[in-house]
């Protein structure tokens, strides 16, 4: 199976609670695990202004996930993240730095 380098960051409500940002992460990091996910690295980026209002909210904490996986696996975390209702915005990027590129 071939396995790409994914980066997801989604941004949830700023009026969530700690222990419900840390259960909302380690949910995350069993689903990766769970589909075979490997190398997973969590940012907290913390709470910031958004630039324009999502779902009338004017902040939101950021979270930043690395991680490889397969591309099947990229529509089940959005899917999930869809349906959460804590996640205001969520995107998931294809890393291709493979580190053999030369200059």
């Amino acid at each position: 199976m071939n396995f790409n380098h994914y980066e997801t960051i989604y941004i949830l409500q700023p009026n969530i609670t700690e222990a419900e940002n840390l259960a909302l992460v380690s949910q995350y990091k069993l689903l990766i695990k769970k589909y075979g996910g490997q190398n997973i690295s969590i940012q907290h980026k913390g709470r910031r202004h958004l630039n324009y209002n999502i779902q009338s909210y004017y902040d939101g904490i950021y979270i930043q996930i690395n991680y490889t996986a397969s591309s099947n696996f990229v529509k089940i975390l959005e899917k999930t993240m869809r349906l959460s209702e804590e996640i205001i915005r969520y995107i998931t990027i294809k890393n291709c730095n493979t580190g053999n590129i030369k200059v």
